[in-house]
């Protein structure tokens, strides 16, 4: 039976060895991976040259998928080959054609076959084409946007930058965002160190041993107790605020100790900062609100005090609703409206900032990376909008309808607290620091920030 074949070409802003770079470097995988797709890396050996092998799982039934690169051309092509998995037959070739000096085509070309021949082709055709179409304009869109960023900085010097909390949702998407761009990613861990680009840490410990942080540029500080995977009992908050800001102002005194300490230390915070203000419109300037998170934010950023002092450029990183469907409150929300379940919390008058997961990972490198930044930087997309805006775009998007309300009763009554704090107070937060230092945002309005999260383009 006759192999099938998808193509999908798009022009980068930037020049053919920028992005053949990127992809030979490590993380590539990782940004390319659709976050709606079950993918799982098993094993990835030899970066992209011949006799390198990449082994994943896929899909619901965790299926193996092996894959051999072979035929590399430098600085131009590069193939993936099944040597097993779901598919009869499988050749991907990845190329990239100069157009000028600072833009060139990516084009992936794919033939595949499918098994089962005329009958797995009548079933699965379309499907297969379909998903192949939402993938590849995904890791089009992801590319196209990385290399526009390495761009942006492409003076800078490569930095050593350690990063606390990597195995979370954002840290997970820092990490290979830095490699990709050309950075050393040192992840701390808690467990014994297993690999030459991990080191071990206890925030824990009273004191933490300031050797642990030799060698580093910078610290990008993101471990802390989960603020959304329980309700808040007595227990539960004192938790929150002691890994935040006893982990934090343990860092920074170890970080001052150093003979040569790293020149910026970038903390997480939250745009909880500001509690519950209505539609004021918020700034960094804007004074810290009344509550359990705001509290705990004010301590928190005052927490990297020791490292302030000691002369660290100290940047606070206040995230907004972190947007993506492998975690957090959209992650929460996918289910039942997909369900036709949806419908706005409360009154639905209150504001959501929101900012997609990969502009709050890119935010944390341009913070790390970028010296004009300095001090509390909002991490929220300029364009926020209500609860109500929300439910109606998510919705549109699903292309469900979104009636089924959940009362602010209903929702106090459901988490308690946490209902108060984290979905029915009002924060309409703006980036004034970020859109200053001229970042771009990836994503500024929700809807498109949502099809290409969800792989839902029109």
């Amino acid at each position: 039976m006759q192999n099938e074949q998808f193509v999908r070409r798009t022009e980068m802003p930037a020049s053919a060895e920028t992005v053949f770079r990127w992809h030979e470097r490590p993380g590539a995988f990782e940004r390319l991976a659709p976050p709606w797709d079950r993918v799982e890396l098993v094993e990835q050996t030899g970066g992209i040259r011949d006799g390198a092998r990449v082994i994943l799982r896929v899909g619901p039934l965790h299926q193996k998928w092996i894959a051999e690169h072979r035929n590399y051309v430098p600085g131009r092509s590069f193939q993936d080959v099944q040597t097993s998995g779901p598919f009869a037959h499988w050749e991907h070739t990845h190329s990239v054609e100069p157009i000028d000096d600072h833009r060139c085509i990516l084009e992936d070309r794919i033939e595949y076959r499918l098994p089962a021949g005329k009958v797995g082709n009548t079933v699965g055709g379309g499907m297969v084409r379909s998903m192949l179409d939402r993938m590849f304009r995904y890791r089009h869109e992801v590319t196209a946007d990385d290399v526009a960023a390495i761009q942006q900085q492409k003076d800078q010097t490569m930095s050593t930058i350690g990063v606390t909390g990597a195995s979370g949702m954002v840290g997970s998407t820092i990490i290979p965002m830095l490699t990709t761009a050309g950075h050393s990613a040192i992840r701390f861990v808690r467990r014994e160190a297993e690999a030459e680009d991990e080191r071990q840490w206890s925030p824990s410990e009273p004191q933490l041993d300031p050797a642990s942080f030799e060698g580093l540029d910078a610290v990008i500080h993101l471990a802390g107790e989960n603020i959304g995977d329980s309700r808040w009992t007595s227990a539960k908050k004192q938790r929150i605020r002691d890994s935040r800001v006893d982990g934090t102002r343990r860092l920074a005194e170890a970080l001052a100790k150093l003979e040569s300490p790293p020149g910026t230390l970038v903390c997480a915070s939250a745009t909880g900062f500001y509690g519950d203000r209505g539609d004021e419109v918020l700034t960094e300037q804007s004074e810290a609100g009344t509550g359990f998170l705001a509290e705990v934010c004010q301590e928190w950023e005052a927490a990297a005090g020791p490292a302030r002092d000691a002369g660290i450029r100290v940047v606070h990183v206040r995230l907004g609703v972190v947007l993506s469907p492998k975690g957090g409150a959209l992650q929460k929300m996918l289910l039942p409206f997909k369900l036709g379940g949806g419908g706005v919390i409360g009154s639905g008058q209150q504001y959501w900032s929101w900012v997609t997961l990969d502009d709050a990972a890119a935010i944390f490198v341009r913070a790390a990376t970028d010296r004009s930044v300095e001090g509390p930087v909002n991490a929220v997309a300029p364009n926020p909008v209500t609860n109500r805006e929300f439910t109606k775009t998510l919705a549109g998007v699903l292309h469900r309808p979104a009636i089924i309300p959940m009362p602010a009763f209903a929702a106090r009554l459901a988490l308690g607290e946490m209902a108060d704090e984290l979905l029915l107070s009002s924060a309409r937060v703006e980036p004034g620091q970020l859109m200053a230092a001229g970042y771009t945002f990836r994503y500024p309005e929700l809807e498109g920030a949502l099809r290409h999260l969800l792989g839902r383009q029109q």
